[in-house]
């Protein structure tokens, strides 16, 4: 078994790699001149298994095609098996059409990866779980739940409202945000949102009772921080004691950073799918958690031909 690294989250890598007690393949992910990107991987891989760990974050484009060739060089080099690890599905918010002449970006994406030679895909928390059929190779969704649980868990006394209530920052996410609640023991609450356009939403109700209660907001993706912010205020006017947030991946565009450390949220706690910037290391109230483990038990079951959704048993 072989495992690769892009350059989008180096660190993930390395932690997998010390989980399961392997080497970083050496490879060299450079650009030209002309900012094109080449591949060299510096070690022989013929009929290994081989894992290539790349999120396509930002910039999405750079890594993706990063991704791409990474592959392409893989079976160029007579790799037996290339699993691509996408802890970050980019792209995967473009799931559907949501009106006339869209585009269907996952799908196309899914098709980039299919066609560059990747023989299965493994990522987490993908923001439509139907992007798994886009793929006509085998796909893993993993969740991070787990992973969350354990850090609510053991960090219990950041919570001081006499009861812990999960909340799903819309309808979209209930199934999420259920599926932590009852991992947990907790009741679930709903907040009722509304999105006039991309990247703007307005919280018109909260669907449950959070008076006196401290409110876990849990989502997968959180970009500009607007939809989170607004809802820690509209929960704590309800009555809510504190609120937390646990997000699985920290894309924090433009000035959510700042807009988060301003807000009324208690803690943000990511995932590493997405490497930390400066801002978000640095934050007072954004913490981060690895998936390094969950993403390396994960890679070692399917090197072993073992189950991997026996990770999310209860």
């Amino acid at each position: 078994m072989k495992l690769v690294s892009g350059n989008s989250n180096r660190p993930l890598a390395e932690a997998i790699a010390a989980y399961l007690n392997l080497p970083l393949t050496k490879c060299s992910v450079r650009r030209f001149a002309d900012m094109e990107v080449f591949v060299e991987i510096q070690e022989n891989v013929r009929g290994e298994d081989v894992f290539v760990v790349q999120s396509t974050a930002f910039p999405t484009n750079d890594h993706l095609m990063e991704l791409l060739i990474i592959i392409d060089a893989l079976r160029r080099a007579s790799a037996k098996r290339v699993t691509a690890v996408v802890p970050y599905f980019g792209y995967a918010r473009q799931d559907r059409k949501p009106g006339p002449r869209t585009p269907i970006s996952a799908k196309l994406v899914a098709n980039m990866i299919e066609r560059a030679g990747a023989d299965r895909v493994l990522t987490i928390d993908l923001h439509a779980g139907q992007i798994q059929g886009f793929f006509d190779i085998p796909t893993d969704n993993l969740y991070a739940a787990p992973v969350m649980v354990r850090d609510i868990k053991d960090n219990k006394d950041k919570f001081s409202g006499t009861e812990v209530c999960v909340v799903s920052p819309d309808v979209g996410g209930v199934v999420r945000a259920r599926a932590l609640a009852k991992r947990i023991g907790a009741p679930l609450a709903i907040v009722d949102k509304r999105r006039e356009r991309a990247g703007v939403s307005e919280v018109m109700n909260i669907i449950g009772e959070v008076s006196g209660m401290s409110c876990i907001l849990v989502d997968d993706i959180v970009d500009s921080g607007g939809t989170l912010c607004n809802a820690a205020e509209a929960l704590l006017d309800a009555g809510a004691t504190d609120v937390s947030a646990y997000i699985t991946h920290g894309v924090l565009s433009g000035g959510a950073v700042a807009r988060i450390t301003a807000s009324k949220l208690k803690q943000l706690v990511l995932t590493d799918s997405i490497q930390a910037t400066e801002a978000v290391r640095v934050s007072r109230n954004i913490r981060v958690i690895t998936m390094a483990s969950l993403i390396g038990e994960a890679i070692k079951r399917t090197a072993l031909e073992e189950s991997v959704s026996s990770l999310f048993d209860d």
